[in-house]
């Protein structure tokens, strides 16, 4: 078979054209594999990898002292917390002492990336049991605080040690705590 210019034109065109469709062909068969890996999200802090800590300087305004519940990480590598903390006022048995904090929702929770050998912090808030009545408040000294980490899963709490003035009746709100920062 003698190939002549045009016969040579016309199969290179139709090569092009073959190759043309099976390139889309092969985009949509081909796995949606990125250039580089996506980043990979740290895990969720576990209880046993944190240390919870209250800096009991704190700043005292309108009857209510705020102090900083922090959370610092031990664990060897970076995790996550988000939300809010769960906090009681315990007894020195470990038994609940009037009503949990209640959460302040004056800031939007995030979720918080702590590295390893740092620390992450909530404001926590004591009012004063002086600002309720002794009949509605019961009041009573907590030797420190129950401490449920913000992980969104179930997990073991801490107890922080801490004498403080706490209302056992569970008619009155003494703790307000803001989400992890």
């Amino acid at each position: 078979m003698r190939l002549t210019a045009r016969t040579v034109r016309r199969a290179a065109v139709a090569a092009l054209a073959c190759a043309a469709l099976a390139v889309p062909a092969i985009a949509v068969a081909a796995p949606n594999t990125p250039a580089t890996p996506p980043p990979t999200t740290a895990p969720v802090c576990q209880p046993s990898g944190l240390v919870i800590w209250l800096n009991t300087s704190g700043d005292a305004a309108a009857g209510t002292t705020y102090f900083k519940l922090n959370f610092t990480n031990l664990s060897g590598h970076t995790c996550t917390l988000e939300g809010f903390p769960y906090v009681l006022g315990v007894s020195l048995s470990g038994h609940q002492i009037g009503k949990s904090a209640l959460l302040d929702h004056t800031s939007t929770p995030h979720i918080v990336a702590i590295g390893n050998g740092k620390t992450a912090s909530a404001v926590l808030g004591i009012v004063v049991t002086g600002n309720f009545s002794s009949s509605q408040c019961h009041p009573v000294t907590a030797a420190g605080l129950k401490v449920y980490a913000p992980t969104g899963v179930a997990t073991t709490p801490k107890v922080v040690p801490f004498p403080f003035g706490a209302c056992s009746s569970t008619g009155v709100s003494y703790l307000n705590v803001q989400p992890l920062k």
